[in-house]
């Protein structure tokens, strides 16, 4: 029998009086689980529940603010109503001060337990803080938890801890009639020692309580065992089995720590902004475990190895599983929605969530979007992807409509009616998808300096990053940066987890060997880091250096990494409409398929993948050993011939590609497109081209970032920039380390700006601009990690 909400009140010790502020609360719980009961079945139920706004009470350090939990709780919503067909009616939210343990537990009972029927689809989503609680006298009982709003610490005069601990989450989950459930947590349990880690935002309570749970939980937790009938030894031990109802999508493993980003203007979870953005992509024929690797690549390139996301779940082994059970029937891939229409008819705010966040912070004003009509068919929307291929030099034509960016507020964007696009009405919620995309010239590289730094140290570091162009040093957490200038300290935490003796190349830091668990600490040493505070490896000297010298002697580097900054910018792969397919395949020492990658928008029919019951992933990034023999498959299914490059860094951080064959047997002069660069209709080429392939992994352990990128037209000045970069090496190897990869990268840039010139035809495009047109390039990202045999 179920437990009815009044039931579960009194067994809990609920009174109105005592819920205060919790009291609007849940009286919303109740309307909505009063006007739903009527509703048929097949529903989608969602609770998502967000909390930025912690009282001082809940550690025992200063009040700590979180940024972006309510900001996930908006994107898992835009997403479910407009993407996967949630009713906004059936979506229950509830934030900051909402947010008590016992209204979780009753809007988790009357708005899923209560009206879900088996069929139905459910997810529940948490943002905030996690906790490690210890439960007894003694703490023999350790738990993970996560953090309510009045989850205060226990004292003397009240030991209880008002958390809500993981038992009960799975508790409730097993409550569901349903099977198709997603539990989606933003949130970690590890100590941080601190709440800001290099420059981003912690969402582990920095606290680790022992006491004792309510006698009112522990009475709940005995009635939901009964309800579902399993022994308390089976619940308790439910998460250390993954023996949970559906799927469970954790922010990051045991151990480690899930942090929100700050971008220019938003904060979000690192772990939600990635999965909701591939989400709005996500076809029919996607799978969870391919859907997680992208958003492990994603928070990889942003946090390094501090984050790594994890599936578990009865289902978790499922390889045909879909993200949060999307139908064959879907509509339509989206990068967002009409959300509000202004007087004029013509003006729009939009979501754009379903671009990368840090394209979306970079988005210039006149990128143009096209609308889907609302009220198009699939078949229809197929129909209306096919015209809108056409170059937008045709915008004119009756059938687009296209709106131009004029200004961004975070995530929304305001956007106007192009004076090229028909006068159709515009309705809210109405798809966007990208169709031009225009990004600044003068894109700069941001170093945060660590706050670990002492005064002099981040004086000396600001003035001599003054003197690097395009390197611009703030302080951290003060805004959006891409990696942190810090310093190893001897026995400081901050690289403990960072730092270990497989990921150390021979003749850097001295190898480290684990003692009892713990990693003795490097030598002192300037370098920069990952947002996370993991280290990258090759800025670090094992010789002490005053600070300016450090930033002298990272300046390579530096550019490096602006270079592959230019690079993720151009990644499109869910938005392009090019035609191609790239196909990642290990060679040696065994033949196997990595990962794979292609344009679901293009307007052709996709050829049979080889991917198709060879690989479908684990939800983790892909992991090859030292020394593997790798190739890409390319194919071309548009109707004309496009031009490509490999560009990327290897797990050294130093910056390779792919040389071309020159034209000439006798020259390196690649001012015409070299034969083997060429992709013609129908083709599918390997590369390298030699047999067996010739490029091999060499290590160290570390992660690997490659992009193929495409084009319509010749990739010319990325040509004669590769040529000036093979002059200077002497080295002419296929896949080889680049010396200019700054020029290479801006080269690129600029080739795909001329094809976007070229299709365009607009005169309105400032020239500090580059104008990418999504007809005319793809760039496809894949993100791998190298590790030991």
């Amino acid at each position: 029998m179920g437990l009815k909400r009044r039931a579960f009140l009194q067994q809990a010790g609920l009174t109105l009086f005592a819920l205060g502020s919790s009291e609007a609360a849940l009286s919303l719980v109740t309307d909505r689980y009063q006007q739903a009961l009527a509703q048929p079945t097949n529903r989608k139920l969602a609770l998502l529940v967000g909390i930025n706004q912690y009282p001082e009470q809940v550690s025992d350090r200063s009040t700590y603010a979180l940024n972006g939990c309510i900001t996930d709780v908006q994107l898992q919503r835009e997403l479910l109503i407009h993407r996967f067909g949630f009713q906004p009616s059936d979506i229950l939210t509830l934030t900051d001060q909402q947010v008590t343990r016992e209204v979780i537990e009753a809007a988790f009972l009357t708005h899923l337990t209560e009206q879900a029927r088996p069929g139905d689809v459910v997810l529940f989503h948490f943002s905030g803080f996690g906790s490690q609680i210890k439960l007894g006298e003694n703490g023999e009982l350790v738990q993970n938890s996560l953090v309510p709003v009045d989850g205060v610490l226990p004292t003397e005069e009240s030991p209880y801890i008002n958390d809500l601990p993981e038992e009960t989450l799975g508790l409730l989950l097993r409550s569901l009639s349903t099977e198709q459930v997603t539990a989606v947590l933003d949130t970690s349990y590890a100590d941080p020692n601190r709440a800001i880690q290099g420059n981003l935002r912690v969402r582990s309570r920095p606290t680790t309580p022992n006491g004792w749970l309510a006698p009112a939980e522990l009475e709940f937790q005995a009635q939901l065992r009964g309800r579902v009938r399993i022994s308390q030894e089976q619940s308790q031990s439910q998460w250390r089995t993954g023996q949970l109802p559906g799927i469970v999508l954790m922010a990051t493993g045991p151990n480690q720590v899930a942090a929100e980003g700050q971008w220019n203007g938003f904060s979000a979870g690192l772990f939600t902004y990635a999965l909701t953005q591939h989400l709005w992509g996500a076809t029919p024929a996607s799978t969870l475990q391919l859907t997680l690797g992208l958003t492990a690549g994603s928070v990889e390139q942003l946090v390094g190895k501090e984050q790594q996301p994890y599936v578990l779940g009865q289902k978790s082994q499922n390889p045909s599983l879909s993200p949060y059970y999307l139908k064959s029937d879907a509509t339509t891939t989206a990068d967002g929605v009409v959300t509000a229409i202004e007087e004029d008819g013509k003006t729009v705010r939009l979501w754009l969530a379903g671009l990368p966040a840090a394209v979306l912070e970079n988005y210039g004003q006149n990128s143009l979007l096209s609308l889907v009509p609302s009220n198009a068919q699939p078949s229809e929307k197929i129909q209306l992807l096919e015209s809108v291929v056409a170059d937008v030099e045709t915008t004119s034509s009756a059938d687009k409509q296209l709106l131009q960016i004029r200004s961004r507020e975070g995530i929304s964007v305001r956007a106007r009616i192009s004076a090229a696009s028909s006068t159709m009405p515009l309705q809210v919620g109405q798809l966007v998808q990208e169709s031009v995309r225009v990004l600044p010239r003068n894109i700069n590289l941001t170093v945060a300096l660590d706050s670990s730094l002492e005064r002099i140290e981040r004086v000396d570091a600001t003035s001599a990053f003054a003197t690097i162009p395009r390197v611009t040093a703030i302080a951290a957490g003060e805004q959006s940066a891409d990696y942190v200038f810090g310093k190893t300290q001897l026995g400081a935490p901050t690289l403990a987890a960072s730092l270990t003796a497989s990921s150390l190349e021979a003749g850097d830091l001295e190898p480290r060997q684990p003692v009892n668990g713990d990693l003795p600490a490097p030598k002192s040493s300037y370098g920069l880091f990952h947002l996370g505070r993991s280290a990258l490896l090759n800025t670090l000297s094992k010789e002490e250096e005053a600070v300016k010298t450090a930033v002298n002697r990272i300046t390579p580097q530096l550019h490096t990494l602006l270079a592959a900054k230019l690079l993720r910018l151009t990644s499109n792969a869910e938005s392009s409409r090019l035609g191609v397919r790239a196909t990642l395949e290990m060679t040696a020492p065994q033949e196997r398929i990595v990962m794979q990658q292609e344009t679901p928008r293009a307007p052709w029919a996709a050829p049979a993948s080889r991917l198709a019951g060879l690989f479908v992933g684990d939800g983790k990034l892909p992991t090859l050993p030292i020394n593997s023999r790798l190739q890409y498959r390319l194919c071309n299914y548009s109707d004309r011939p496009v031009y490509f490059i490999l560009l990327g860094l290897d797990s050294s951080g130093n910056a390779i590609a792919l040389f071309p064959t020159p034209t000439s047997e006798n020259s390196l002069d690649f001012e015409a497109a070299p034969a083997d660069s060429l992709l013609s209709p129908g083709e599918i080429l390997l590369i390298p081209q030699s047999t067996p392939s010739d490029w091999t992994l060499q290590g160290p352990p570390g992660v690997v970032e490659n992009y193929v990128i495409f084009s319509h037209t010749p990739l010319t000045h990325t040509y004669s920039a590769l040529e000036i970069s093979m002059r200077s090496k002497g080295d002419a190897r296929r896949v080889s380390t680049l010396a200019n990869p700054l020029e290479v990268a801006q080269a690129t840039l600029r080739d795909l700006n001329q094809a976007g010139l070229v299709a365009n035809s607009r005169t309105d495009v400032p020239p500090d601009t580059y104008t990418l047109n999504c007809n005319n390039w793809a760039t496809l990202n894949f993100v791998y990690q190298v590790a030991k045999a």
